[in-house]
């Protein structure tokens, strides 16, 4: 058996990501059990978590929560890795062609979405009530601003917030939205990526919607449909009895109940230290929603978006004409199967479509619908994307000959990670535990390590010490790797504008990236034209 198959089998009963493990390494390819399973084994696999925690076993390990994020650990058989980037030496694109003046840097990575100008085809999100987006949402919203990018406020902050104040039911205040929103603004430049709001069905009931728009101005709302990628979801840990109850009075569903008499007195004794919060699943109608895009627009909205998951392909086609026929400026596919939050672990392994497939079901629809006049949203892809050559890929993946429908992906693990480890190795150099091999290469201070840092002071002068390291990891990530190797793949294939890139700059390396993208292998390309050329 394959490296890669006994990957997939064995993560049924050992696994990280709720750090369980299996006596022995040959476990069985069916069950993921050891082959002969003792009753005096001191390991805990998933079957032993489940016996002692429940269900808590159904979510990424509890110890590192507020400090992680999680993603599935299956090997979908297709990924971005499946189709190779094309490079050319016979035509340029986009620029003249002249060798001192088609260089690399000077490749336009810029794109609108939604009519948006922005300086990468990024937008990081969404960072909604979880306790990780708040902790770094400093680094996450500067650095966004810096960038040139968007960044989306996530679901259920006006309701996670204890200060928030409601009349009848709907929020008239919340002092976490309003920090969000004016973190952003404090070095937005006005013009490049803006603050999107994203609001699921709690926020509706609560009105979140519009109040973002009448008191904080608020530009762009974006309809949360299901509840994620996951299909339902990630959710919070409350570890406070009274925020529970709380929680539970602005009518979330808190489990345990935090106002039973018996749960209280196991949650003091230490039976179990949190409560789970959730919210409820979205049911969209075609009229009604139609009618809430309307709504949104007369109260304000300049900008409507819808984000939605990695549904059937009923579900995707039913996303795209109720969003064609209100008039949605874009929507965002999230592929399976990662989070932010507490995400199920099996759901996140095994329910979803993969973002390569999901893209590719997109775009026939998209398709359709060009071909039938009617309107195509901006599409956003979503799903593990960490690096340049996937962005380059998914936008190329949609340009069919009339522009590119991806306009745009999403990140929200990735920043975190670059987030987190700013964070983390500012704090070594302040105390002095910086990792030996670290300091001697990069230097002891964020002021040599943080590589853009001389670039950033030039740019800000005087408000550059208003910027946390957090937001400088940031924007380095995205700017001189991501945006950097953008240009220098965009460049060999001799693209020097981002509307270029097209299906005719890849290749599928496998039959099944031919066959679900329909990007022909590579011993198939162009044979016509080596013909040609040599006849």
């Amino acid at each position: 058996m394959s490296e890669r198959v006994q990957k997939n089998s064995s993560y049924l009963n050992c696994i990280s990501t709720t750090g369980t493990l299996t006596r022995v390494k040959d476990v069985s390819p069916t069950s993921g059990m050891c082959p002969i399973c003792i009753r005096d084994c001191l390991f805990l696999c998933e079957i032993g978590l489940s016996a002692f925690r429940g269900r808590e076993a159904l979510y990424p390990l509890s110890t590192y929560y507020g400090e992680s994020t999680a993603a599935s650990l299956k090997d979908y058989h297709l990924d971005w890795s499946h189709l190779n980037i094309l490079s050319d030496v016979l035509k340029v694109e986009g620029i003249e062609a002249d060798s001192d003046v088609a260089l690399f840097p000077n490749v336009d990575i810029t794109t609108k979405v939604m009519g948006i100008p922005q300086k990468l085809p990024i937008i990081n999100g969404a960072f909604g009530s979880t306790e990780i987006a708040r902790r770094y949402w400093d680094g996450l919203a500067i650095g966004s601003a810096i960038s040139g990018v968007s960044v989306v406020i996530g679901e259920n902050v006006c309701g996670m917030d204890p200060e928030s104040k409601f009349t009848d039911g709907k929020v008239t205040y919340s002092g976490e939205m309003e920090r969000r929103v004016i973190k952003y603004r404090e070095f937005w430049d006005g013009k490049h990526g803006d603050i999107i709001v994203q609001t699921n069905v709690e926020d509706q009931r609560m009105g979140v919607d519009e109040y973002v728009l009448s008191k904080l101005e608020v530009n762009v709302i974006e309809r949360k449909w299901g509840q994620g990628a996951k299909a339902i979801g990630g959710e919070t840990r409350i570890r406070d009895l009274e925020r529970a109850i709380m929680l539970k009075r602005r009518g979330y569903l808190i489990i345990p109940d935090p106002e039973d008499s018996s749960v209280q007195e196991a949650f003091k004794s230490g039976v179990f230290n949190s409560f789970e919060r959730h919210s409820r699943v979205g049911t969209p109608e075609f009229r009604s929603f139609i009618e809430d895009v309307d709504r949104l627009r007369e109260h304000g909205a300049k900008k409507v978006t819808i984000k939605t998951g990695a549904y059937k392909p009923a579900s995707v086609a039913f996303t795209l004409k109720v969003a064609s026929e209100a008039g949605v400026d874009a929507i965002v596919f999230d592929g399976a199967g990662g989070g932010t939050g507490m995400s199920p672990v099996p759901m996140m392994n095994e329910m979803g479509i993969p973002t390569v497939h999901l893209e590719a079901l997109v775009l026939k629809c998209c398709e359709m619908l060009r071909k039938k006049g009617r309107h195509v949203p901006d599409i956003i892809m979503a799903g593990g994307f960490i690096n340049e050559t996937q962005i380059f890929k998914a936008i190329a993946m949609s340009n069919f000959g009339e522009g590119p429908y991806v306009k745009a992906i999403v990140m929200a693990r990735a920043p975190l990670t670059a987030i987190m480890k700013a964070s983390y190795f500012t704090e070594l150099a302040r105390s002095g535990r910086l990792p030996k091999a670290f300091s001697q290469e990069y230097g002891s201070t964020p002021e040599k390590f943080f590589i853009a840092a001389p670039k950033l002071r030039r740019m800000y002068g005087e408000d550059f010490k208003k910027i946390p390291w957090e937001a400088v990891g940031l924007y380095t990530y995205l700017n001189e790797r991501i945006g950097v190797g953008l240009q220098q793949l965009m460049a060999g294939a001799r693209k020097w504008k981002l509307n270029l890139l097209s299906r005719e700059d890849l290749a599928s390396l496998s039959v099944r990236a031919a066959k679900v993208t329909g990007i022909p292998l590579i011993e198939d390309i162009e044979l016509d034209k080596i013909e040609e050329i040599l006849d």
